[in-house]
């Protein structure tokens, strides 16, 4: 299942989420994030149990996109223990995708 992070919820379910997030940071009218959309959601059912899978939107969320220093979209961060552990930047195929995840975690 994939998540929709907010200001409001992101300090509970990013930063003290038990298991590692995958934070997809994107935008409404980004060409590439809607590309991606499909390979969010297949890696949410992929890694269901050992990794969270969410969206925030950067036009809606701006405080927190600044703080992690988003400039491009869409933009992919993975948290461990409250903590940035990897990120990458653009679109992927599933694969290329799954094997950043996996060397990730």
């Amino acid at each position: 299942m994939e998540h929709v992070f907010t200001m409001d919820n992101f300090e509970t379910e990013v930063l003290g989420s038990d298991i590692p997030v995958l934070v997809d940071f994107y935008a409404d009218w980004c060409g590439p994030c809607k590309m991606m959309a499909p390979v969010v959601d297949k890696m949410a059912e992929v890694f269901d149990g050992k990794l969270k899978v969410g969206k925030l939107n950067i036009d809606d969320n701006m405080a927190i996109a600044e703080k992690y220093g988003i400039q491009s979209i869409p933009n992919f961060i993975i948290f461990k223990g409250g903590q940035v552990a990897a990120s990458n930047l653009g679109a992927m195929g599933l694969d290329a995708f799954k094997s950043w995840i996996e060397g990730a975690l």
